[in-house]
């Protein structure tokens, strides 16, 4: 990744490559931060940081990235007991702090990193112990625990080789709505720095902040989830400011209804909208821009050759990667030919795939297999309904029952909203009709995607 970076630096130095509301950093500034850190990491260590700013995570990856240290990114929101839980599963002795990541920067030796067994410098951590330029993401959660997986920058780099330094890179100014310990956060990333264009990263990454951004910062191009887009709307709907200008949205990470499609095309006219279906396991499929919920049936038919292939097995999609991960932390590596259930289930409709939720998120009803997102899809279109979450709250007669989660736009009468969501439903199947519907302040999420576990 770090190639990215020298390649502008070394053609156009003072272009920026980071900007948030208090500092901006150059390509060139960016590199020889990058440089300066990899000389006070021990080669092919391990270690662990928990930070939120960019403009001291960046030079971190890049480093790491130099000299081949597997680095692994903790949720900044982690507290001390998480994070110590989360070095104890994943093997990290080291944890950066903010403040030792700082003194990374200006302390070439690595003075002041904080680790979790009391001794001090970086690389203090097992040696990674293998080829290439080794790197560490957590997954989300928002199904279980968070699993370590293990990715190789090189390997990263293969899904962005098509990007190329348009005429107009150097103008695009990119939002980081995820964290840049999500896969995704990374996936833009390395699409910045392979466009030579500017990441925008404001913190907290909430939507708040986001639209605060868009307006104040000039961003032309944003990448989030789809309930980081419902959020953002109905802060729209809130402030009533000016409508960002921008030139490209682009939704993953969680299923993408057509409702919401629509509401983001109303809402910026001369946005082009773009979908993406990835994980962290097996990395980014490619994205799609007609305007359709759902994937074209045509990726089903791609050769041996490309670097994800997808196929659909008892109504679940299964992916063969090239550029996704090399295993999880702790198992031993995969075979990059095998085909790997992802969790997704889906339907072939006509030309398209429609998905129907995560396996792991089926609600049974009384043996009945209800699956959330249709309801959650049906209760999130009722006029009133900022955002709703659908998940199964134990029952002592049918084992569960499907529960319901609303934020109410501002205004909106609870009493005749509740009425309106039953009416929407009223024609699902009995186990499918929520039983149980509460207004609450906010949705719970992880990395801005729903988690429909029960509290």
């Amino acid at each position: 990744m770090i190639e990215l970076v020298r390649q502008v630096a070394e053609t156009d130095p003072t272009r920026v490559a980071v900007l948030t509301h208090e500092t901006s950093m150059t390509y060139a500034e960016l590199l020889a931060s990058a440089e300066q850190v990899a000389a006070g990491l021990e080669p092919r260590s391990r270690l662990a940081v928990v930070d939120a700013e960019a403009t001291t995570l960046l030079p971190l990856l890049l480093g790491a990235c130099e000299v081949r240290v597997e680095l692994c990114q903790y949720p900044p929101e982690a507290s001390p007991g998480e994070v110590a839980e989360l070095a104890e599963r994943f093997d990290h002795p080291t944890v950066l702090t903010p403040t030792s990541t700082r003194q990374l920067l200006t302390d070439s030796a690595g003075a002041g990193a904080s680790t979790t067994d009391g001794s001090a410098g970086v690389g203090a951590s097992t040696s990674a112990g293998s080829a290439g330029r080794p790197h560490l993401v957590l997954t989300t959660g928002t199904s279980g625990a968070p699993k370590g997986v293990r990715h190789d920058w090189d390997r990263l780099v293969r899904s962005v080789r098509r990007v190329s330094e348009a005429e107009d890179a150097p103008g695009q100014r990119w939002l980081l709505a995820y964290g840049l310990h999500q896969f995704a956060g990374l996936q833009i990333l390395l699409h910045v720095f392979a466009a030579g264009a500017t990441l925008v990263a404001p913190a907290p990454r909430r939507p708040q902040e986001g639209l605060r951004a868009m307006r104040e910062l000039g961003v032309t191009h944003v990448s989030a989830t789809p309930t980081w887009w419902r959020f953002l709307l109905a802060e729209m709907r809130a402030d009533k400011g000016p409508i960002p200008e921008l030139e490209q949205i682009t939704l993953g990470g969680e299923a993408i209804p057509a409702p919401l499609l629509a509401q983001l095309t109303k809402a910026f006219p001369s946005a082009t909208i773009s979908q993406v279906y990835a994980a962290s396991e097996f990395g980014s499929t490619g994205s799609q821009r007609d305007g359709r919920a759902g994937l074209a049936a045509s990726v089903l038919e791609r050769d041996e050759t490309a670097d994800v292939q997808m196929k659909v097995v008892d109504g679940e999609l299964w992916v063969r990667s090239r550029i996704g991960m090399l295993g999880y932390h702790g198992d031993e590596p995969i075979d990059p030919d095998a085909w790997r259930a992802t969790g997704d289930l889906v339907e072939i409709e006509g030309d398209r795939i429609v998905f129907r939720g995560r396996s792991s998120e089926i609600i049974n009803v009384g043996g009945v297999k209800v699956h959330p997102l249709p309801i959650e899809e049906r209760v999130g279109a009722v006029d009133g309904v900022d955002v709703a979450r659908v998940f199964g709250r134990a029952n002592a007669m049918t084992g569960a029952i499907v529960a319901v989660e609303v934020v109410a736009a501002p205004g909106a009468d609870t009493a005749q909203l509740k009425d309106a969501i039953r009416e929407s439903c009223k024609d699902l199947p009995a186990a499918a009709r929520p039983r149980s519907i509460k207004f609450v302040d906010a949705i719970s999420t992880a990395g801005n995607k729903i988690i429909r576990r029960a509290p």
